[in-house]
Parts: structure tokens; C-alpha cells; sequence
């Protein structure tokens, strides 16, 4: 009695990547102005969500340069756990509680939400009221990664 098997399935990567190289180098001009774009795209983002600060950055700001700190999160997310002397006005509110902000606005405020995303916008609405804002990258997450203090309420 003999057994019939199915064939073997050989990994095609080495052929892939010899192919790659071999179209980057016959169309090197093509990569290049794609390389370009992809570059152009990423630094158009960049300049559009505003500045952003490391964690260590915002530490610093908060002790040398009295940084307010605004927590756009939902109040319940908020009171599970937040740096300290933040505020929290929920993005969803901010449009409507602008006026609250304006004892700040010759302080930086960094801005902080979950995981550092929802405050591109929050940053370029305070922008164009004429605040000094920037975005804390990664948010509370990264904060939390870190093990750095909380305030819980």
C-alpha cells in the first residue's frame, strides 16, 4: 500500500527579494521619487499634528517651564488615572470651554489623551486661538509604560 503526500511548498522569499533588487535597480528613479513622496507625506503630517513631546520632555516642561496640562480624555478614563495638576476637558468639550483656557495662554500646555492621536486636532484648534500647544507622544499609555506617577480621583 503506498501513501501519496502533497507536495512540497518551498518558501519563495530569496526569489522575491532577488526580484526586488533587481526591479530597485533597473527602476531606481521610480523608488527615488517614490522614497520622496513617502517623505514628503510623513513631514506634511508631522507639520500638521504640531510638535510633539517624550514623556521625559513634558516632565521637564512641567518643572522648568510651568506647562499647564490638558487631558482631553473622557472624565471616567480621567479619574482612573492622570499626571499631576492635570485638567481634564474632554475633547468633545473643548470647542465649547475654550474660554477656561485662556489664564493659560502664556504658559505651554501639553496636551494629553489615550494613546497620543486624538490631540493632533485638539493641538491645532488651541494653535490657532493662539496657544502654545504641543502633544505628548503616546499618550497616557506610554506614560503608564513607563511607570510614571498617577493621580487617581
Amino acid at each position: 500500500m503506498s501513501v501519496i503526500l502533497p507536495p512540497l511548498i518551498f518558501d519563495d522569499s530569496d526569489r522575491v527579494m532577488e526580484q526586488l533588487i533587481e526591479f530597485v535597480g533597473k527602476h531606481w528613479w521610480l523608488v527615488g521619487i517614490w522614497g520622496a513622496f513617502v517623505g514628503a507625506l510623513l513631514w506634511d503630517n508631522n507639520r500638521r499634528n504640531g510638535p510633539t513631546v517624550s514623556t521625559a520632555e513634558a516632565t521637564g516642561m512641567i518643572n522648568k517651564k510651568d506647562a499647564f496640562v490638558l487631558d482631553i480624555r473622557d472624565g471616567s478614563d480621567f479619574k482612573n488615572g492622570h499626571l499631576v495638576g492635570a485638567v481634564n476637558i474632554p475633547y468633545a468639550n473643548l470647542a465649547n470651554r475654550l474660554g477656561e483656557l485662556e489664564p493659560q495662554k502664556n504658559r505651554p500646555i501639553i496636551l494629553v489623551c489615550k494613546t497620543g492621536q486624538t490631540v493632533s486636532m485638539a493641538g491645532k484648534m488651541l494653535r490657532e486661538k493662539g496657544f502654545d500647544a504641543v502633544r505628548m507622544k503616546g499618550g497616557m499609555m506610554e506614560w503608564n509604560n513607563q511607570n510614571l506617577p498617577l493621580v487617581k480621583k
